[in-house]
């Protein structure tokens, strides 16, 4: 058997191509961190400068030299970017730890239904008024109803996480509350998700086909959620190449098998993370392993997802300001108004509760992946796709300055609940 090639000038461009976008999403997101802004941000900022928005307006022979270079040039790079948000998804589901005790459960029950079933609900009125400029080309109702709520409801687990961490507040009362919640919350989300490619590949809405796809994508967590408790880790320790080659073909593995069942690959990869932590434990061996992954992947496969992400916006054509404002409007004000009126029941400080209105609408990376899964499946229009990456973007930026702000004005305010 031999395997199909791309030409030696092809492979050459590919790589080049490659390079360019990890050069800017790398300088981007480091000048992004310097002013205490997400990376994610900066990343896709780079990508959006080789894109459609500033180099292929400007340059546009230059840019489709490099990356339109020849017919299945577009295909390699997915390639990239497919690998960028699994192995996203895959640290995600491995760092994602759920925290309930009787101290918090009110707090977090108040939260999740603030941030999540109220403005998923407070958002039926607003789908007409955007449909003709934010439906895709396959024209599914049902299933871009179900991403304009999602999008108006999800946060990030990622990019709160690193705002936690470099804010030096993980592991605080409100860190934890608010990853719980983020948690359970993504769980919902990446149900309806699923439902909605379901319906856009079928193109109808098949009611046994549905509660088959939401039972199994929640009976999967539970399950995993289960054995992760009940399990006792592998106690014997792996060489390296063996604990990499194992969690690989996990990965690669279940995010094939689990798509017969029509779980999509982001998912089934959250899961895979989750299963690793379960089996091989949080020990300092595993942590340090993970850590290394998280090194290669935050540094290669991520930023050129992220870049990949940028490039394709283009906030010159197909693109209306006055949409994107009002949509943004809409997402972060029924976000905050949710959490904030379901937080008046616990007892909260004001100021508490304001941190906790604010956080909740950092979407970061869940927000991109919604976006980029519901673009590939044709669900939404390149408009709103880009719509959801700028109300990404900004309302993680929001957050972020927020609570360091909020920090400088009270050092123990994130410990008090």
């Amino acid at each position: 058997m031999r395997l199909a090639t791309l030409t030696e000038n092809e492979i050459i461009i590919t790589f080049i191509a490659l390079a360019l976008l990890l050069l800017f999403a790398y300088v981007c997101g480091t000048l992004m961190e310097k002013i205490k802004g997400p990376r994610v941000v900066g990343e896709i900022l780079g990508g959006m400068i080789l894109g459609g928005s500033c180099l292929f307006i400007l340059l546009p022979q230059l840019s489709e030299s490099i990356f339109f270079a020849y017919p299945e040039e577009g295909k390699v790079l997915n390639l990239f970017y497919q690998l960028g948000l699994i192995f996203l998804m895959f640290l995600s589901g491995y760092n994602t730890d759920i925290k309930i005790d009787k101290t918090n459960a009110k707090t977090i029950s108040l939260v999740f239904i603030g941030a999540t079933i109220l403005p998923m609900a407070g958002s039926i009125p607003f789908f007409g008024m955007f449909r003709e400029h934010f439906i895709g080309s396959i024209n599914n109702e049902v299933s871009y109803c179900l991403v304009f709520a999602i999008g108006v409801a999800i946060t990030s687990i990622p990019v709160i996480s690193k705002i936690f961490f470099d804010m030096g507040i993980m592991n605080t009362k409100f860190s934890n509350t608010v990853l719980t919640v983020s948690t359970f919350q993504d769980l919902c989300l990446w149900v309806l998700l699923n439902v909605a490619t379901r319906i856009a590949q079928s193109g109808e809405i098949r009611l046994g086909e549905m509660v088959v796809i939401v039972l199994v994508t929640i009976g999967i967590f539970v399950i995993i959620a289960l054995i992760s408790k009940f399990i006792k880790p592998v106690k014997r320790e792996l060489k390296p190449v063996t604990f990499y080659t194992l969690s690989f073909i996990l990965l690669l593995f279940m995010c094939g098998s689990l798509y017969v069942l029509g779980i999509n690959i982001m998912y089934s990869a959250f899961v895979v993370g989750y299963i690793v932590k379960a089996v091989f434990g949080t020990g300092e061996v595993t942590k340090t392993r993970m850590h290394h992954l998280e090194s290669i992947a935050f540094s290669l496969f991520i930023p050129i997802y992220f870049a990949l992400v940028g490039i394709q916006l283009n906030v010159v054509h197909d693109f209306s300001l006055v949409r994107f404002l009002l949509f943004f409007g809409i997402a972060f004000g029924l976000e905050f108004i949710g959490t904030w009126l379901l937080l008046l029941f616990s007892g909260l400080k004001l100021s508490t509760k304001l941190n906790f209105a604010i956080t909740m609408n950092a979407r970061g990376g869940p927000g991109i992946v919604l976006a980029t899964v519901a673009y590939s499946y044709d669900i939404i229009s390149l408009e709103f796709f880009t719509v959801l990456i700028l109300t990404t973007m900004l309302s993680s930026m929001i957050a972020g300055y927020f609570l360091r702000l909020q920090q400088r004005k009270d050092k123990n305010i994130f410990n008090e609940l």
